[in-house]
């Protein structure tokens, strides 16, 4: 039995290892097959498509590589008068050679430091110790004790921390062997291996003089790798003029901006671009950046072109330069006079903004400052203020008031009020700035009530009012006016195209009294282009345009001329404010009367047949700096557009801060209507009426 047991574990073995023999044997049939179609693709490969994958191989072998930042496109304003342009300027180039050993370079640099001038500035501490140490390697030896070099061989600290120890060890002694020309090589050596091996150093590219450029297209054996090459600087036409909304561009030595590299590396931009960096050539930057050419490295780190620059594409602007000067000259003209004037020591500044209505085209946007440089006033622009400087802006918002009136069933068209004074338990008596009687909503309007609009807003929140007494009201009231306010562009972003845009202060506190403030204009904050974008949709009749600087985009073109148009800007609706007509007929009406009869009466010849409304309210400031609220002000604007009936353009001009109420002096400054009819007749002047 036994025996019989190991036959057939004998027997089940052999069988095992048949088992395997012919699954070696499947396996090494399916090997040579594999084997074979690999051949044959090999083969095939190698003598029917070598040509195309070889070419493939090539190109993964080459390196491409760009050139400088391409010129810009232009900037036009409407009547397409140039505004800013490209101006070729000489910039000193190094490109580097692997076949030029450190001693090459450093001798070169010697040589060359003779020969350009550098500013010596801009030489730093780490630069000259690099210096030092190529120049002296022994002394940075010495430098180094015998336990940290065993540290080094043993790994416990690198080659670069080894490194470090000599900088931080060479003194201002050591330092005092380096002469001036030791200097310049030193801060030229620098120069030359900065950034990537296979990019071109810009050595220096302002201030390049002929006879710098000739001495290196003169000496290119003396001074391999050296090179001038052309780059572009902007040039402003019209100087100042528009020039901080207009936008700022990195320098050759900057590059990307360092807070937002990462965005553009993504981009595909290179460390070395040149960007806009601020407003409008920041806003486009992606349509007037031009294409830089670009160069294969074919060997030894020679190039060949393989790409052309191009410059980047034209952009006209909604823009009126001329109109744009004469706001500006007028704005500071006015300024200057009423510093001259008493009781205007808290006043600084002030902006008009022009718009198209029914396009939202901006036609002028200004803002000037005046600041004290010894002893004496002087202007400096502060358009950038149009948008982003809230103010106050106190009873122009009355129209929107008295529309939530109208909507609500608060007020009817015609209605009499009595204005009189409001006083509610526990706060000062609210009045309007006389005493007007039984009027209605027209002569409130034109004579500027506060009372009718109190009255208004107590009935949309609900109040059973008493005089002296605790007022309740509805919180909700406040998201019904603000409702209203946002359709006419104030409390949110009016969408204007330039990166930074303040929404202004939106109160959160809803005490009785605030509701009333909010009526008249005195608790939120809006800037000037969201009182100019309000103004704007009642001159379209209820549509609010989304404002805008860009009018056109032109394709670039090689020659002086604008190249073929790529796109106009349509205009952008916004919303249309939720009302009824009548009720926008009848505020219009009120705002033509502001001006006929009203608070607005002078401001603006009546042959334009304007329609507006004036603005006058109670700010705060923080005088000292501390954070905290220390000063009452008096703050003034007007809003307007004309003419009535078919509305060609719409203005808004705010003065922040024109008086102190709080001095011995009574007197009134009526800077912002000076500005207002100034500007408002030059622009009938350019743009006389039919």
């Amino acid at each position: 039995m036994k025996k019989g047991k190991k036959g057939k574990k004998k027997q089940k073995k052999n069988n095992f290892s048949n088992i395997r023999r012919n699954r070696l044997t499947i396996f090494t049939v399916l090997l040579c097959f594999a084997f074979g179609l690999l051949a044959i693709s090999l083969i095939k490969t190698i003598f029917l498509d070598g040509k195309v994958y070889q070419a493939k191989l090539l190109s993964l072998t080459d390196k491409i590589v760009e050139g400088p930042s391409a010129p810009r496109g232009r900037i036009y304003d409407r009547n397409y008068n140039l505004l800013v342009d490209n101006q070729l300027v000489p910039t000193i180039y190094y490109e580097k050679d692997k076949s030029r050993s450190t001693k090459d370079e450093i001798e070169l640099a010697y040589y060359a430091s003779q020969h350009i001038s550098l500013d010596l500035s801009k030489l730093t501490i780490q630069m000259t110790k690099d210096f030092y140490l190529l120049l002296y390697p022994e002394i940075g030896e010495s430098k180094i004790t015998e336990e940290e070099r065993q540290l080094l061989e043993y790994r416990k600290i690198t080659s670069s921390m080894i490194y470090q120890y000599k900088i931080d060890r060479i003194t201002e002694e050591d330092l005092a062997v380096l002469q001036e020309e030791d200097r310049k090589a030193a801060y030229l050596y620098s120069l030359m291996n900065t950034g990537y091996s296979y990019e071109g150093k810009i050595i220096k590219s302002k201030d390049v003089t002929e006879s710098e450029v000739a001495f290196i297209a003169e000496h290119q054996e003396e001074m391999p790798g050296f090179s001038v090459r052309s780059n572009w600087d902007r040039v402003y036409l019209y100087g100042d003029t528009f020039r901080s909304i207009l936008g700022t561009v990195s320098s050759i030595e900057q590059g990307l901006p360092y807070e937002s590299k990462e965005e553009y590396l993504q981009k595909g931009y290179a460390l070395t671009d040149r960007v806009g960096l601020s407003y409008l050539e920041k806003q486009y930057e992606s349509i007037l950046k031009g294409q830089k050419e670009k160069y294969r490295v074919v060997s030894n780190h020679k190039t060949e072109l393989i790409q052309e620059a191009v410059r980047g594409n034209d952009i006209v602007l909604t823009i009126d330069i001329t109109l744009q000067q004469e706001v500006d000259r007028i704005l500071s003209e006015e300024l200057l006079k009423a510093k001259k004037e008493p009781n205007t020591d808290l006043f600084n500044r002030s902006f008009v903004v022009i718009q198209q209505p029914y396009t939202g085209e901006i036609l002028a946007m200004s803002g000037k400052q005046v600041i004290l440089e010894n002893g004496t006033y002087v202007v400096t622009d502060y358009t950038p203020g149009v948008v982003t400087s809230p103010m106050t802006p106190g009873s122009v918002v009355k129209g929107a008031s008295m529309l939530v009136g109208y909507n609500t069933g608060a007020v009817k068209i015609g209605q009499y009020q009595l204005d009189e004074c409001v006083k509610i338990a526990g706060t000062p008596k609210k009045c309007s700035h006389e005493t007007l009687g039984m009027i209605n909503d027209i002569t409130a309007l034109a004579q500027s009530s506060n009372v009718y609009q109190f009255k208004i807003a107590m009935k949309v929140g609900g109040a059973n009012y008493v005089y002296g007494a605790p007022l309740q009201i509805n919180p909700d009231a406040f998201e019904i006016y603000r409702t209203t306010l946002r359709e006419f562009g104030l409390g949110i972003k009016t969408g204007i195209d330039l990166p930074v845009e303040s929404v202004g202060y939106i109160g959160t506190k809803t005490d009785p009294g605030l509701l009333l403030d909010l009526a008249m204009g005195q608790y939120d904050t809006y800037t000037p282009i969201q009182l100019s974008q309000y103004i704007n949709t009642f001159a379209s009749n209820g549509s609010r345009y989304q404002p805008h600087l860009l009018k056109e985009v032109y394709k670039s073109s090689n020659t002086a001329e604008l190249g073929e148009l790529d796109y106009r800007v349509e205009p952008v609706l916004q919303n249309k404010v939720n009302t009824r007509q009548e009720y926008l007929d009848r505020i219009q009406l009120g705002f033509r009367e502001v001006l006929i009869s009203g608070t607005g009466r002078g401001i603006v010849n009546l042959d334009f047949r304007p329609a507006g409304k004036t603005g006058t309210s109670e700010s705060f400031l923080d005088t000292d700096g501390d954070g905290i609220i220390d000063t009452e002000s008096v703050s003034n604007a007007f809003v307007g557009y004309m003419p009535y009936e078919d509305p060609v353009m719409s203005i808004a001009v705010t003065s922040p801060d024109v008086e102190n109420p709080n001095t011995r002096y009574s007197y009134h400054s009526y800077v912002n209507r000076r500005i207002a009819k100034n500007v408002i007749n030059k622009y009938f002047e350019l743009y006389p009426m039919e």
